[in-house]
């Protein structure tokens, strides 16, 4: 996997994997952050991976950028949501 690239959700994970992933709050866009995730079986579908973040069990599915290293998500992380040339954000 090249750097910064967005993992799809089919590739194979291992229950017990620490992820990072960016997460927008839902009451305001223009707020996000990098959290750490663990990877499980989700509880509800056993033949399915989960990420376990907050207390709370999220499908993995191809619409969460997954990164497996904190610098990966960082980076994207600084493209999305720094301000641009023009001084208007991106995210």
């Amino acid at each position: 996997m090249k750097s910064g690239e967005i993992m799809d959700a089919n590739q194979t994970f291992t229950p017990g994997e620490i992820v990072y992933i960016i997460i927008r709050n839902p009451h305001a866009q223009d707020v996000a952050n990098i959290q750490q995730a663990a990877v499980v079986q989700n509880p509800d579908k056993p033949n399915e991976l989960a990420l376990f973040i907050h207390e709370t069990y999220f499908p993995l599915t191809d619409e969460l950028a997954v990164f497996k290293s904190e610098m990966e998500a960082e980076q994207l992380f600084h493209e999305a949501f720094s301000p641009s040339e023009d001084g208007d954000y991106y995210g």
